[in-house]
């Protein structure tokens, strides 16, 4: 395999900026989750379609059946993903919201052990149960386990089980098509998904106030090209547990950014726990670099 001209941890930091933004965008629109997430995957492939005509549509010919399986179970898992993230919000605070979504690396590395055969050494999973500890601090000032938030928290949990899910399955068929190729088809996919998911929900895809527009081709282009299409691009050249202990960086994001534009408060808790996912996330990808080098060695 080839090397990336950029190190992988680049583009993943600015994914995490990225889609740290997304709860933002969704609090400050009025239409229900799936139209939300229809638009959003609509105006991104919509951005895509241009460049993946011009350059990469001939690719497509070159899958094979399993990987027009997987990619349809990941882009289904990917809608799925993002309506019931968005509905979460609609009970829960940004920050229980994000912080139980990015908790990936609990399905992660479940799933790569079993399904790629990924070994993980005793201080990776030290690294990431500090991560994991330190978002659990982040929501514990508004986490509660009645009402309607108990409600918000669970839809978030479930998401995050989607999230992996898609990006368990679209690991390995990512390894074999471009960027834009593998992005284009996944997205399109969730769009189709979306679509028929509004139509038999009956929700409205529009009229909308001219904000909502605005906000819902925001999402499209600030979280998905510029967040889960860099983490698709990383994907290629990182494990998923990498991926999912970083955006762990989201909820800090978002809640610093939620207590600024959605005047959402920020407890000595949350601040606290920021710290401790940082700490973790820095473990981690010492770590990793560490269990890489050996192996290496090995090798030689």
């Amino acid at each position: 395999m080839e090397k990336p001209k950029i190190h992988p941890y680049i583009p993943i930091i600015v994914g995490v900026i990225s889609v740290a933004l997304s709860a933002i965008f969704v609090k400050l629109t009025t239409a229900d989750a799936g139209v939300i997430a229809f638009y959003r995957m609509f105006f991104t492939v919509l951005l895509m379609l241009p460049l993946f005509l011009v350059k990469y549509r001939k690719e497509v010919l070159l899958l094979t059946k399993k990987d027009w399986i997987f990619s349809a179970v990941a882009g289904i898992f990917l809608a799925f993903h993002f309506i019931l993230w968005f509905e979460s919000l609609n009970y829960t605070s940004v920050a229980s919201s994000t912080v139980l979504v990015t908790l990936q690396p609990i399905f992660a590395f479940v799933g790569t052990y079993f399904f790629f055969k990924e070994k993980l050494s005793f201080k990776t999973i030290l690294s990431a149960v500090i991560a994991i500890a330190g978002s659990v601090i982040i929501s514990w000032s508004d986490f509660q386990l009645s009402g309607t938030a108990f409600f918000g928290d669970m839809l978030a949990l479930a998401a995050c089980a989607l999230i992996t899910a898609y990006l368990l399955f679209g690991q390995e068929v990512r390894k074999r098509l471009s960027l834009i190729t593998y992005t284009f088809l996944l997205y399109s996919i969730s769009t189709v998904t979306l679509f028929f998911y509004v139509l038999i929900k009956g929700e409205s895809f529009g009229p909308y106030p001219a904000s909502n527009w605005f906000w819902f081709f925001l999402l499209a282009l600030i979280p998905n090209l510029l967040g889960h299409s860099l983490f698709n691009w990383a994907v290629k050249w990182v494990s998923t547990n990498v991926i999912s202990i970083a955006i762990l960086f989201e909820p800090v994001g978002a809640s610093v950014l939620a207590f600024y534009i959605l005047h959402e408060k920020l407890s000595v808790a949350q601040i606290t726990g920021g710290i401790v996912v940082i700490a973790g996330i820095l473990l981690f990808i010492v770590d990793i670099k560490k269990l890489r080098a050996k192996l290496f060695l090995k090798k030689t």
